[in-house]
């Protein structure tokens, strides 16, 4: 085995320094129970925590619904925080599984779309078995980018709440694949599975919207 293997393993183990989590002094007073806990958890977190709840819901009343009850969560349960990762992401699987929770109950109140219904067709060896369009140069015009802002908003809210956790958290919030498993807690092959449907998803509404923008427009 390589000598420099070796001692960086032998240097892991016996020097690396304990990690100490940045929100240590906000932990310790949530933990204690002082008065003023909450109020510097919501100055600390808010903002990012309601910016997330508001790209999954879609809603502004749905994304404070959703802050206040993962911040309520965070505060009853702080004890259950075991530090096994950071208290950052903690707080943002809570908030996730909390705005999760809410589009479920919204879409369980209508028909809730099956993604192998409307996911684009593909052959046996998994190609497109119908042609697929470039209409990406027809994007540039403004007028057919404000549709595409319209078309994409609606689509993304048709997404099941499943997939739509790991689309907002992986291509609008740029997460990576290994955050967005922990913050949901799925394994890394679920998060691509599922950011891959949802794109296909995403592209087949786009298609649809393109070819059927008048000729004029587009």
């Amino acid at each position: 085995m390589n000598l420099q293997v070796v001692l960086e393993r032998h240097i892991d183990r016996t020097s690396a320094p304990t990690r100490v989590d940045r929100d240590h002094d906000l932990l310790e007073a949530l933990r204690r129970r002082e008065p003023m806990a909450a109020e510097r958890l919501v100055s600390t977190y808010g903002e990012r925590a309601y910016r997330l709840a508001s790209r999954m819901t879609g809603n502004r009343e749905d994304a404070q619904e959703v802050v206040q009850d993962a911040f309520w969560t965070v505060i009853r349960k702080i004890d259950m925080f075991r530090g096994e990762s950071a208290f950052g992401s903690w707080l943002y699987r809570i908030v996730a599984n909390a705005a999760c929770q809410k589009l479920r109950s919204r879409q369980s109140r209508r028909h809730e779309i099956s993604l192998d219904e409307v996911l684009p067709l593909f052959d046996e060896r998994g190609c497109h078995a119908e042609p697929v369009a470039d209409w990406s140069p027809a994007a540039n015009d403004p007028a057919v980018q404000a549709e595409l802002r319209t078309t994409l908003s609606a689509a993304i809210d048709e997404l099941p709440a499943a997939y739509r956790a790991v689309l907002v958290l992986r291509d609008i919030e740029g997460r990576s694949n290994a955050e967005v498993a922990e913050a949901l807690g799925l394994n890394i092959g679920v998060v691509r599975t599922r950011a891959h449907r949802a794109r296909l998803f995403l592209r087949k509404r786009l298609d649809y919207c393109m070819t059927t923008i008048p000729a004029a427009v587009a």
